[in-house]
């Protein structure tokens, strides 16, 4: 990275862009828990994951060849394996086996504590330690989540909690490598190489499980497969990446505080899932959260 790229990154327009592209990221993925509901309708869990992870590699290997992008350094390879084992494999597997039991609303308890989870392997991944006001903020907006996301599911716990909060530490994992990664190569090719390198697993785990478990096709089933593939694993992590590199891991995280609640409006719209009258009010002070961690340093 040359001296001017540096500088760039620094300057507010640098850091605008950043903030929208990862709330870009963010918006793709609060899609996600819904499209995994849709797309249950016409795959099993298994079938839903592997061929999600085939159809996502296929898209970055085009544009990988097409582009004519060298191999990453022999040093950058563990760190996309765990990406790769983080949010390309053990995320979408751990939610989509937790989505059959649980309802999205609950699952939405996952994204609610990912920005604090996230923002701690990233203190402890890069040595860089946010202002204490940043912790109060951050630890404000989680609680907020908490609550009225397991208050909106009726307070019990269900049988995929175990997936759920699984998830929670691989994908905060793969959060942070994948941010470090973007600021020596482009975020496109940190989710691209990371998904070429599960992509043999990805191949034989669709072929047996496709084999196993019945395939009955929906439209709702299509459009499912179709965006968490393209959608949230692909184009999501790309800009997310490209946004983390941009303002940092730690803030960008924080931006996730507002998945949890987008994903309940979306599942008002799409799965008809009924809305709590406190949403507006959790809303409110997730945003004021949100507000102060983008104004700490971080």
């Amino acid at each position: 990275m040359t001296a001017q790229d540096s500088a760039t990154r620094t300057t507010p327009i640098a850091v605008g862009s950043g903030t929208l592209l990862a709330g870009l990221g963010v918006v793709a993925f609060s899609l996600t828990f819904p499209s995994t509901v849709w797309g249950l309708e016409s795959f099993g869990p298994w079938s839903l994951v592997a061929v999600r992870s085939t159809l996502a590699a296929l898209i970055a290997g085009g544009f990988l060849l097409a582009l004519r992008v060298p191999l990453p350094a022999r040093r950058h390879w563990a760190g996309l394996a765990v990406v790769g084992g983080g949010v390309v494999i053990g995320f979408p597997l751990l939610t989509t086996l937790a989505l059959q039991t649980s309802s999205t609303s609950h699952a939405a308890v996952v994204a609610g504590l990912l920005p604090l989870t996230t923002a701690a392997f990233a203190a402890v991944r890069t040595g860089r330690h946010p202002s204490r006001t940043f912790w109060l903020a951050a630890l404000a907006g989680a609680a907020v989540v908490l609550t009225f996301t397991v208050w909106q599911s009726g307070g019990g716990l269900s049988t995929g909690d175990l997936y759920l909060f699984g998830s929670l530490l691989v994908c905060a994992a793969g959060y942070t490598e994948g941010g470090r990664l973007a600021r020596v190569m482009p975020g496109w090719q940190v989710i691209g190489w990371a998904l070429i390198m599960c992509l043999p697993l990805a191949v034989a785990g669709s072929a047996v499980a496709l084999s196993f478990e019945p395939v009955r096709l929906t439209a709702h089933g299509v459009i499912g497969l179709v965006w968490v593939a393209a959608g949230s694993t692909f184009f999501g992590l790309y800009v997310w990446y490209r946004g983390m590199a941009s303002i940092g891991i730690a803030k960008a995280s924080q931006l996730q505080l507002a998945q949890p609640l987008l994903t309940l409006v979306w599942s008002v719209f799409l799965l008809g899932e009924p809305l709590a009258a406190a949403a507006p009010v959790a809303a409110g002070a997730v945003l004021v959260c949100i507000a102060v961690t983008q104004r700490t340093d971080a």
